[in-house]
Protein backbone atom coordinates (compact mmCIF):
# COMPACT_ATOMS: atom_id res chain seq x y z
CA UNK A 1 0.00 0.00 0.00
CA UNK A 2 1.56 2.88 -1.08
CA UNK A 3 0.99 6.37 1.20
CA UNK A 4 2.40 9.84 0.60
CA UNK A 5 4.02 12.07 2.58
CA UNK A 6 1.56 14.08 3.06
CA UNK A 7 -0.85 11.50 4.30
CA UNK A 8 1.51 10.67 6.92
CA UNK A 9 1.62 14.58 7.77
CA UNK A 10 -2.35 14.51 8.00
CA UNK A 11 -3.16 11.63 10.09
CA UNK A 12 -1.80 12.21 13.50
CA UNK A 13 -4.02 15.40 12.70
CA UNK A 14 -7.26 13.28 12.17
CA UNK A 15 -6.02 11.23 15.50
CA UNK A 16 -5.98 14.53 17.78
CA UNK A 17 -9.27 15.63 16.10
CA UNK A 18 -10.89 12.16 17.20
CA UNK A 19 -9.66 12.58 20.45
CA UNK A 20 -11.02 15.75 21.47
CA UNK A 21 -14.34 15.11 19.93
CA UNK A 22 -16.44 13.82 23.19
CA UNK A 23 -17.66 11.06 20.74
CA UNK A 24 -18.90 7.45 21.48
CA UNK A 25 -17.85 3.99 20.12
CA UNK A 26 -17.47 5.42 16.61
CA UNK A 27 -14.62 7.73 17.50
CA UNK A 28 -13.08 5.23 19.31
CA UNK A 29 -12.71 3.01 16.73
CA UNK A 30 -11.91 5.58 14.32
CA UNK A 31 -8.77 6.40 16.34
CA UNK A 32 -7.92 2.62 16.81
CA UNK A 33 -8.18 2.08 13.07
CA UNK A 34 -6.03 4.86 12.11
CA UNK A 35 -3.47 3.97 14.86
CA UNK A 36 -3.07 0.38 13.37
CA UNK A 37 -2.41 1.78 9.93
CA UNK A 38 0.20 3.73 11.03
CA UNK A 39 1.74 0.98 13.01
CA UNK A 40 1.78 -0.69 9.41
CA UNK A 41 4.01 1.90 7.85
CA UNK A 42 7.92 1.74 6.89
CA UNK A 43 8.99 4.46 8.25
CA UNK A 44 12.39 3.53 7.58
CA UNK A 45 11.53 3.09 3.99
CA UNK A 46 9.28 6.73 3.98
CA UNK A 47 12.19 8.49 5.13
CA UNK A 48 14.21 6.80 1.94
CA UNK A 49 11.39 8.13 -0.51
CA UNK A 50 12.17 10.41 -2.73
CA UNK A 51 15.53 10.41 -1.63
CA UNK A 52 18.60 10.65 -4.74
CA UNK A 53 20.95 7.16 -5.36
CA UNK A 54 23.32 7.32 -3.08
CA UNK A 55 26.05 7.57 -5.74
CA UNK A 56 28.80 9.83 -5.29
CA UNK A 57 32.00 10.91 -7.05
CA UNK A 58 35.24 9.69 -6.10
CA UNK A 59 37.16 12.77 -7.04
CA UNK A 60 37.46 16.30 -5.52
CA UNK A 61 36.64 17.59 -9.14
CA UNK A 62 33.66 15.48 -9.09
CA UNK A 63 32.40 17.03 -5.85
CA UNK A 64 33.55 20.47 -7.32
CA UNK A 65 35.85 21.18 -4.82
CA UNK A 66 39.35 21.83 -4.28
CA UNK A 67 41.93 22.92 -1.44
CA UNK A 68 43.25 26.79 -2.27
CA UNK A 69 46.95 27.93 -2.08
CA UNK A 70 46.20 28.24 1.90
CA UNK A 71 45.36 24.41 2.32
CA UNK A 72 41.54 25.42 2.75
CA UNK A 73 38.49 23.34 1.23
CA UNK A 74 36.65 25.30 -1.19
CA UNK A 75 33.76 25.14 -3.90
CA UNK A 76 35.04 25.89 -7.45
CA UNK A 77 32.50 27.63 -8.85
CA UNK A 78 31.44 29.63 -6.08
CA UNK A 79 34.44 29.99 -3.70
CA UNK A 80 32.38 28.60 -0.67
CA UNK A 81 32.85 26.65 2.17
CA UNK A 82 31.89 22.99 2.39
CA UNK A 83 27.96 22.86 3.06
CA UNK A 84 26.65 20.24 4.75
CA UNK A 85 22.69 20.96 3.69
CA UNK A 86 23.58 20.16 0.09
CA UNK A 87 19.79 19.65 -0.08
CA UNK A 88 17.47 20.13 2.36
CA UNK A 89 15.46 17.40 4.45
CA UNK A 90 17.51 15.40 3.27
CA UNK A 91 19.96 14.34 6.18
CA UNK A 92 20.55 10.59 5.89
CA UNK A 93 21.64 11.44 2.09
CA UNK A 94 23.48 14.48 3.03
CA UNK A 95 25.90 12.46 5.56
CA UNK A 96 26.41 10.00 3.52
CA UNK A 97 27.42 12.43 1.12
CA UNK A 98 30.06 13.96 3.64
CA UNK A 99 31.17 10.80 4.33
CA UNK A 100 31.96 9.66 0.51
CA UNK A 101 33.94 13.47 0.21
CA UNK A 102 35.86 12.22 3.63
CA UNK A 103 37.27 9.34 2.51
CA UNK A 104 38.43 11.49 -0.93
CA UNK A 105 40.08 13.71 1.75
CA UNK A 106 42.02 11.31 3.33
CA UNK A 107 43.41 9.76 0.29
CA UNK A 108 44.73 13.29 -0.72
CA UNK A 109 45.88 13.53 2.89
CA UNK A 110 48.08 10.32 2.07
CA UNK A 111 48.98 12.15 -1.17
CA UNK A 112 50.00 15.04 0.52
CA UNK A 113 52.26 13.58 2.85
CA UNK A 114 54.08 11.03 0.42
CA UNK A 115 54.90 13.69 -2.45
CA UNK A 116 55.16 17.16 0.13
CA UNK A 117 56.79 15.63 2.85
CA UNK A 118 58.80 12.91 1.12
CA UNK A 119 57.14 10.25 3.23
CA UNK A 120 56.44 6.38 2.59
CA UNK A 121 53.50 4.34 3.07
CA UNK A 122 54.71 1.35 4.24
CA UNK A 123 52.64 -1.25 6.30
CA UNK A 124 53.68 -2.56 9.77
CA UNK A 125 56.46 -3.91 10.57
CA UNK A 126 59.44 -2.80 9.75
CA UNK A 127 61.80 -1.49 6.73
CA UNK A 128 61.53 2.15 7.61
CA UNK A 129 63.43 4.71 9.52
CA UNK A 130 60.56 7.09 10.68
CA UNK A 131 57.89 5.82 12.97
CA UNK A 132 55.02 8.11 12.92
CA UNK A 133 52.63 6.99 15.91
CA UNK A 134 48.83 7.13 16.46
CA UNK A 135 48.04 7.42 19.86
CA UNK A 136 44.68 9.23 19.58
CA UNK A 137 43.08 6.22 17.73
CA UNK A 138 42.23 3.81 20.59
CA UNK A 139 38.86 2.17 19.56
CA UNK A 140 36.83 1.37 16.65
CA UNK A 141 32.78 2.18 16.69
CA UNK A 142 30.93 -0.28 15.47
CA UNK A 143 26.95 -1.17 15.36
CA UNK A 144 25.81 -2.28 18.59
CA UNK A 145 24.29 -6.14 18.76
CA UNK A 146 20.49 -5.80 18.91
CA UNK A 147 19.67 -7.48 22.10
CA UNK A 148 16.07 -8.78 23.17
CA UNK A 149 14.80 -7.18 25.87
CA UNK A 150 12.80 -10.02 27.85
CA UNK A 151 9.23 -8.70 28.59
CA UNK A 152 7.58 -8.60 32.28
CA UNK A 153 4.44 -9.96 30.54
CA UNK A 154 6.57 -13.00 29.73
CA UNK A 155 4.72 -14.70 32.81
CA UNK A 156 3.52 -17.96 32.77
CA UNK A 157 0.78 -17.00 34.60
CA UNK A 158 -0.82 -14.66 31.57
CA UNK A 159 -2.48 -16.25 28.75
CA UNK A 160 -0.63 -16.58 25.85
CA UNK A 161 -2.94 -14.35 23.53
CA UNK A 162 -2.35 -11.55 26.21
CA UNK A 163 1.31 -11.86 26.44
CA UNK A 164 1.62 -11.69 22.37
CA UNK A 165 -0.45 -8.55 22.47
CA UNK A 166 1.74 -7.00 24.70
CA UNK A 167 4.96 -8.11 22.81
CA UNK A 168 3.50 -6.56 19.85
CA UNK A 169 2.46 -2.87 21.74
CA UNK A 170 6.32 -3.06 22.89
CA UNK A 171 7.70 -3.48 19.54
CA UNK A 172 5.44 -1.04 17.77
CA UNK A 173 6.31 1.75 20.38
CA UNK A 174 10.26 1.03 20.30
CA UNK A 175 10.28 1.49 16.48
CA UNK A 176 8.22 4.65 16.43
CA UNK A 177 11.17 5.67 19.19
CA UNK A 178 13.78 4.77 16.74
CA UNK A 179 11.70 6.51 13.98
CA UNK A 180 12.05 9.79 15.77
CA UNK A 181 15.31 9.68 17.37
CA UNK A 182 16.30 9.15 14.19
CA UNK A 183 14.47 11.62 12.83
CA UNK A 184 16.11 14.29 15.65
CA UNK A 185 19.66 13.52 15.01
CA UNK A 186 19.72 12.25 11.46
CA UNK A 187 23.49 11.91 11.35
CA UNK A 188 23.48 8.43 14.26
CA UNK A 189 21.92 6.07 12.13
CA UNK A 190 22.62 3.19 14.11
CA UNK A 191 23.48 2.82 17.43
CA UNK A 192 27.17 2.12 18.05
CA UNK A 193 29.36 0.88 20.24
CA UNK A 194 33.46 1.33 20.57
CA UNK A 195 35.68 -1.60 20.56
CA UNK A 196 38.81 -0.69 22.03
CA UNK A 197 41.96 -2.10 20.30
CA UNK A 198 43.69 -4.68 22.19
CA UNK A 199 47.05 -3.37 24.47
CA UNK A 200 46.06 0.09 22.86
CA UNK A 201 43.47 1.52 24.81
CA UNK A 202 44.84 4.90 25.46
CA UNK A 203 47.84 7.21 24.19
CA UNK A 204 49.91 5.64 26.86
CA UNK A 205 49.44 1.84 26.25
CA UNK A 206 50.01 2.68 22.22
CA UNK A 207 53.58 4.57 23.30
CA UNK A 208 54.50 1.31 25.05
CA UNK A 209 53.28 -1.13 22.39
CA UNK A 210 54.94 0.53 19.56
CA UNK A 211 58.17 0.37 21.04
CA UNK A 212 58.35 -3.38 22.52
CA UNK A 213 57.06 -4.78 19.35
CA UNK A 214 59.17 -2.28 16.82
CA UNK A 215 61.48 0.40 18.30
CA UNK A 216 62.60 -1.93 20.90
CA UNK A 217 63.70 -4.31 18.19
CA UNK A 218 64.61 -2.21 15.33
CA UNK A 219 68.73 -2.06 14.67
CA UNK A 220 68.84 1.51 15.49
CA UNK A 221 71.64 2.92 17.53
CA UNK A 222 70.39 6.48 17.72
CA UNK A 223 66.10 6.90 18.76
CA UNK A 224 65.20 10.07 18.50
CA UNK A 225 61.39 11.22 19.91
CA UNK A 226 59.20 14.75 18.97
CA UNK A 227 56.27 14.32 21.38
CA UNK A 228 54.13 17.04 20.68
CA UNK A 229 51.28 17.99 23.67
CA UNK A 230 49.60 14.78 25.28
CA UNK A 231 52.47 13.24 23.59
CA UNK A 232 55.06 14.43 26.01
CA UNK A 233 52.73 12.72 28.83
CA UNK A 234 53.05 9.43 26.78
CA UNK A 235 56.80 9.10 26.79
CA UNK A 236 56.73 9.80 30.27
CA UNK A 237 54.72 7.15 31.47
CA UNK A 238 57.12 4.56 28.29
CA UNK A 239 59.62 6.51 30.65
CA UNK A 240 58.45 4.84 33.57
CA UNK A 241 57.85 1.39 32.97
CA UNK A 242 60.56 1.23 30.32
CA UNK A 243 63.02 2.62 32.22
CA UNK A 244 66.31 0.84 31.58
CA UNK A 245 65.16 0.63 27.69
CA UNK A 246 64.68 3.67 26.76
CA UNK A 247 67.50 5.13 28.61
CA UNK A 248 69.92 2.49 26.37
CA UNK A 249 68.51 3.44 22.92
CA UNK A 250 66.61 6.89 23.02
CA UNK A 251 69.60 9.66 21.99
CA UNK A 252 67.22 12.87 22.55
CA UNK A 253 63.59 14.06 22.88
CA UNK A 254 62.13 17.12 21.45
CA UNK A 255 58.92 17.80 23.32
CA UNK A 256 56.61 20.61 21.95
CA UNK A 257 53.72 22.28 24.18
CA UNK A 258 54.04 19.19 26.07
CA UNK A 259 51.60 18.43 28.64
CA UNK A 260 53.36 16.10 30.77
CA UNK A 261 53.45 16.53 34.50
CA UNK A 262 56.44 14.04 36.50
CA UNK A 263 54.84 15.05 39.68
CA UNK A 264 51.46 13.66 38.52
CA UNK A 265 53.05 11.07 37.22
CA UNK A 266 55.13 10.15 39.87
CA UNK A 267 58.65 9.98 37.61
CA UNK A 268 61.28 8.55 39.82
CA UNK A 269 64.62 10.93 40.27
CA UNK A 270 66.58 8.79 38.24
CA UNK A 271 64.01 9.50 34.96
CA UNK A 272 64.02 13.25 35.65
CA UNK A 273 67.60 13.73 35.99
CA UNK A 274 67.69 11.94 32.57
CA UNK A 275 65.14 14.26 31.21
CA UNK A 276 67.17 17.36 32.11
CA UNK A 277 70.18 15.98 30.40
CA UNK A 278 68.72 14.63 27.17
CA UNK A 279 64.84 16.20 27.03
CA UNK A 280 64.30 19.85 26.09
CA UNK A 281 60.77 20.87 25.74
CA UNK A 282 59.49 23.67 23.00
CA UNK A 283 56.64 25.33 24.42
CA UNK A 284 54.24 28.17 23.41
CA UNK A 285 55.43 31.68 23.52
CA UNK A 286 55.36 35.08 21.92
CA UNK A 287 59.39 35.13 22.62
CA UNK A 288 61.63 34.17 19.80
CA UNK A 289 62.78 31.18 18.93
CA UNK A 290 64.93 29.18 21.74
CA UNK A 291 64.05 31.84 24.22
CA UNK A 292 64.86 30.28 27.50
CA UNK A 293 61.55 29.75 29.51
CA UNK A 294 60.87 29.81 33.00
CA UNK A 295 59.67 26.18 34.38
CA UNK A 296 58.06 25.38 37.40
CA UNK A 297 59.01 21.85 37.12
CA UNK A 298 61.99 20.12 37.99
CA UNK A 299 62.56 17.98 34.63
CA UNK A 300 63.62 19.38 31.37
CA UNK A 301 64.82 23.07 29.85
CA UNK A 302 61.70 24.99 28.28
CA UNK A 303 62.64 27.08 25.18
CA UNK A 304 59.90 29.06 23.15
CA UNK A 305 58.64 27.45 20.16
CA UNK A 306 58.87 30.89 18.34
CA UNK A 307 54.85 30.92 18.20
CA UNK A 308 52.07 31.20 20.76
CA UNK A 309 49.92 28.81 19.36
CA UNK A 310 49.59 25.22 20.32
CA UNK A 311 49.15 23.42 17.45
CA UNK A 312 51.98 25.15 15.66
CA UNK A 313 54.79 24.58 18.17
CA UNK A 314 55.91 21.39 16.24
CA UNK A 315 56.19 23.37 13.19
CA UNK A 316 57.71 26.55 13.93
CA UNK A 317 60.47 24.81 16.12
CA UNK A 318 61.98 22.17 13.87
CA UNK A 319 65.53 23.80 12.72
CA UNK A 320 65.70 23.94 16.12
CA UNK A 321 64.63 20.35 16.88
CA UNK A 322 66.66 19.11 14.08
CA UNK A 323 70.10 21.25 14.99
CA UNK A 324 69.15 19.43 18.48
CA UNK A 325 69.23 16.34 17.88
CA UNK A 326 72.30 16.75 15.25
CA UNK A 327 74.32 18.23 18.43
CA UNK A 328 72.73 15.26 20.48
CA UNK A 329 74.04 12.58 18.01
CA UNK A 330 77.67 13.91 17.34
CA UNK A 331 77.97 14.27 21.27
CA UNK A 332 77.11 10.52 22.20
CA UNK A 333 79.53 10.18 19.09
CA UNK A 334 82.23 11.84 20.79
CA UNK A 335 81.32 10.79 23.93
CA UNK A 336 80.69 13.92 25.73
CA UNK A 337 77.46 15.03 27.68
CA UNK A 338 74.66 15.94 25.22
CA UNK A 339 73.68 19.03 28.07
CA UNK A 340 77.14 20.56 27.56
CA UNK A 341 76.22 20.86 23.82
CA UNK A 342 72.55 21.84 24.57
CA UNK A 343 73.66 24.55 27.08
CA UNK A 344 76.21 25.97 24.92
CA UNK A 345 73.45 26.63 22.10
CA UNK A 346 70.99 28.07 24.63
CA UNK A 347 73.72 30.52 25.66
CA UNK A 348 73.98 31.72 21.89
CA UNK A 349 71.02 32.22 21.26
CA UNK A 350 70.37 34.26 24.90
CA UNK A 351 73.63 35.96 23.82
CA UNK A 352 72.04 37.47 20.57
Amino acid sequence: MFISLSSLILLPIWINMAQIQQGGPDEKEKTTALKDLLSRIDLDELMKKDEPPLDFPDTLEGFEYAFNEKGQLRHIKTGEPFVFNYREDLHRWNQKRYEALGEIITKYVYELLEKDCNLKKISIPEGYGVIVLNPNENYIEVEKPKTHVQSSSDSSDEPAEKRERKDKVSKETKKRRDFYEKYRNPQREKEMMQLYIRENGSPEEHAIYVWDHFIAQSAAENVFFVAHSYGGLAFVELMIQREADVKSKVTAVALTDSVHNVWHQEAGKTIREWMRENCCNWVSSSEPLDTSVESMLPDCPRVSAGTDRHELTSWKSFPSIFKFFTEASEAKTSSLKPALTRRSHRIKHEEL
